[in-house]
């Protein structure tokens, strides 16, 4: 460790910081686990008895979708290249009432408890499975992830093994997720978020006064082209308005409307008034944290402009530098640094536990119940089980994520295969009567083996060179002039030599960042582009096979599974009209037939008491 990084440490307040945020949540645990006046059913583990409260509900949405990967790539995102990703916060706003008015009044009206037991509902139980399929598939290949990047945080600031402190922490969350269940989950969530909302707005507002101001953070930025908004229509920009609000709409309706960790708490709520206060307060919360977040990555390069700790060899990577940038600006405050990496295991705690408790619970429904007998406590004995074992992949997991460079594109590829065929088979359930489950699978199928193709073909062409998404420039000239002297006196003790270019003449084709002077190829979209394609796929292929395959005239539709302004539209019968109406009045003596006989009679045939 050299002497000029020897600085930026813990502190014993930092560990003591840190160490009573995990005991806390160990805590929650063991309270719900064996304290907890409660029944051990599958309800009550899953559901919490379906008597969750607003508000917890809404931060434990909020936290979850907070990952380590928010707190820590984010900011290294508008660092690096541009304050664009605030267009994918902003996405949240249109995805708020589609959850509100499309989608949560489906899954409420239908009692689901899994969101994929409507596919089956809509079309059939191989339709569920293949989605099914998705869920396991991203879990397995996310959790790893989100355990990872807060050990990356926690290791830059500590020197200590990245490993260790994987296994240390992944080990307090699947105690807590393993005993207390849904509740634990959103009550540690509540602590956590608390914990995110303290440690994003001090780093905010102390990265500000250090870096000279707000006025003075805005004009460095623009001076280095962060805050260049871009609105081209290339699809191979990197990230532009479009595809930042596209893709990031069908980002969020994906995380948050059909994925099953999201949906288990939305419908944990006693009623659909309640999930519509709970969504809405979450969109607030999350929209807020998520500007702060994007916004950090601005009064960061605002702070190292002319000074770049990357370029200088203190930082390996931009998905560093957060933690480097907290203890730069906070270090001097006992206690700050260790409640910015609270917080960074906090959002990655509150993903994971989420995760954890939801796959347990499809896992044991859709794989291990239709073959054993099942009790509750043989099924809750079985589900701690799975959270034991997943536990487990995810530090091993955590060996193969460190090879990653940039980790925020790296999980955006990686949902991109399926993330928009699970959007838009949902999609399609809810707005197209005409599709049946044999259009559906075959949509999902055509969707999924199309964006997989699309997404190697793209690998291959960064591993070729020709996709190169280089960050915008920075450098070392105004080092001595801010009085970074730590930084200054790394790059005294490393030989850094400047970049020159190998030859000159024309430049070869390739698609960066920002431009492309290659023709137009599939390939080379940006990766914000994938959950939308794939969404699209599923429309494209699902809606003239529908003419292809028709389903039966003559089979009875459920009004209750279309989003309630699809409705309107339907052909229905009178007896499924009272379908629809049935469940929402309460049939009184009146609307039975009355038949032309004596009252008396009438009580010993049919049994009614008046």
């Amino acid at each position: 460790m050299s002497s000029a990084t020897a600085d930026l440490r813990f502190g014993i307040t930092d560990f003591v910081v840190f160490t009573i945020m995990l005991s806390a949540s160990a805590g929650i645990g063991v309270y719900f686990g064996f304290f907890s006046k409660a029944k051990n059913t599958t309800e009550e583990y899953l559901r919490g008895g379906k008597k969750m409260q607003t508000l917890p509900i809404a931060i434990s949405l909020v936290a979850s979708q907070l990952s380590g990967i928010a707190i820590m790539s984010i900011p290294a995102e508008s660092y690096s290249f541009g304050f664009n990703y605030i267009f994918v916060v902003l996405a949240m706003v249109p995805v708020v009432p589609i959850l509100i008015y499309i989608i949560v009044p489906v899954f409420y009206e239908n009692n689901v408890s899994n969101c994929y037991e409507y596919l089956e509902m809509r079309f059939n139980k191989r339709t569920r499975q293949l989605i099914t399929m998705a869920f396991v598939l991203n879990s397995f290949l996310m959790l790893p992830v989100y355990m990872f990047i807060p050990s990356l945080a926690f290791s830059q600031v500590t020197g200590m093994n990245i490993h260790l402190i994987n296994i240390m922490v992944s080990s307090i969350c699947i105690f807590y997720t393993m005993l207390g269940g849904i509740k634990a989950v959103v009550w540690t969530d509540v602590v956590q978020g608390g914990i995110m909302l303290l440690s994003v707005i001090t780093v905010g507002v102390l990265g500000t006064l250090r870096s000279g101001g707000l006025a003075t953070v805005l004009e460095k930025a623009t001076e280095g082209g962060r805050m260049d908004l871009d609105f081209r229509l290339d699809p191979r920009i990197r990230l532009s308005f479009w595809s930042a609000m596209t893709g990031g709409i069908f980002m969020w309706t994906g995380h948050i409307g059909f994925n099953q960790s999201c949906v288990q708490r939305i419908v944990s709520l006693p009623s659909y008034s309640h999930a519509k206060r709970s969504l809405i307060i979450a969109s607030v919360g999350f929209i807020l944290i998520m500007m702060f977040n994007t916004f950090a990555g601005i009064i960061m390069f605002a702070r190292y402009y002319g000074c770049d700790p990357i370029v200088a060899g203190l930082v390996s990577k931009p998905d560093k530098m957060m933690p480097f940038f907290v203890q730069d600006i906070m270090g001097h405050l006992a206690g700050m640094p260790g409640v910015f990496i609270s917080c960074v295991f906090s959002a990655a705690l509150s993903s994971l536990s989420a995760t954890l408790n939801s796959l347990a619970g499809v896992v044991y429904f859709d794989y291990i119940k239709p073959h054993i007998r099942h009790t509750d406590a043989r099924a809750n004995g079985i589900m701690k089980l799975v959270i034991i074992a997943m536990g487990g992949y995810c530090i091993l997991g955590g060996f193969i994520v460190q090879n990653f460079n940039s980790i925020l594109q790296t999980v955006v590829t990686i949902t991109g295969v399926n993330t928009g065929a699970v959007v838009g088979v949902f999609l399609l359930g809810m707005f197209v009567p005409r599709c049946n489950s044999k259009v559906a699978v075959s949509s999902i199928l055509i969707s999924v083996v199309a964006m997989v193709w699309i997404i190697i073909n793209g690998q291959m062409n960064f591993k070729a060179g020709l996709i190169k998404y280089q960050v915008l420039p920075n450098s070392l000239d105004q080092c001595e002039a801010q009085g970074l002297h730590m930084i200054l006196d790394a790059i005294n003790q490393t030989a850094i030599s400047p970049v020159t270019p190998k030859h000159s003449g024309p430049p070869a084709p390739v698609t960066t960042a920002f431009e492309s002077n290659r023709d137009f190829s599939l390939y080379d979209i940006s990766f914000y582009w994938y959950k939308v394609v794939g969404a699209l796929l599923v429309f494209a292929w699902a809606v003239p096979m529908s003419y292809v395959w028709p389903h039966d005239r003559h089979e009875k539709q459920n009004p209750k599974l279309y989003s309630p302004f699809v409705r309107k539209f339907l052909n229905l019968s009178d007896a499924e009209h009272e379908m629809e109406e049935v469940p929402l009045r309460k049939t009184t003596v009146k609307e039975i037939p009355v038949l032309r006989v004596d009252a008396k009679e009438k009580e010993k045939e049919v049994g009614l008491e008046y």
